[in-house]
């Protein structure tokens, strides 16, 4: 079976999370992958505000892939104790693999803009990475 769908960005509904008590934080999103009905990746457009940020955190099995479309952001990266401080602005593209912990803040002035894509597409809740065993 092919399958394949097409969507403009204006025609995926935004989402105000700061709406929805559950989700943390409270950010504007745009579902991309529920406009295309994705089964194995998740992709999210997230809007930034200046100071604005998603905590360092982790997941068990999603890999996530990012990347900057507008604004300049600082990126804390690595395992607990080992976090690198980076910065990134449009056109940088970074990953966080499984158990990985990433997290990153907008220090712009604008709206910033990221792109982000998990896989596999699941509940994958956030992890502190300052809780997992990096010994193994």
């Amino acid at each position: 079976m092919v399958y394949y769908d097409v969507v403009d960005t204006e025609d995926v509904p935004e989402t105000d999370l700061s709406e929805i008590d559950e989700i943390p934080p409270d950010l504007t999103i745009r579902g991309v992958d529920d406009a295309l009905g994705t089964e194995n990746i998740g992709v999210k457009l997230w809007y930034f505000e200046p100071d604005e940020e998603i905590q360092y955190h982790a997941h068990s099995e999603q890999e996530e892939l990012y990347y900057v479309v507008e604004g300049e952001f600082s990126l804390k990266l690595g395992p607990s104790g080992e976090e690198e401080y980076v910065d990134a602005g449009p056109g940088t593209f970074w990953v966080a693999g499984p158990e990985t912990g990433h997290g990153h803040r907008y220090v712009g002035d604008d709206t910033g803009v990221v792109l982000a894509m998990g896989a596999p597409r699941v509940e994958d809740p956030g992890l502190d990475p300052h809780s997992l065993d990096t010994d193994e």
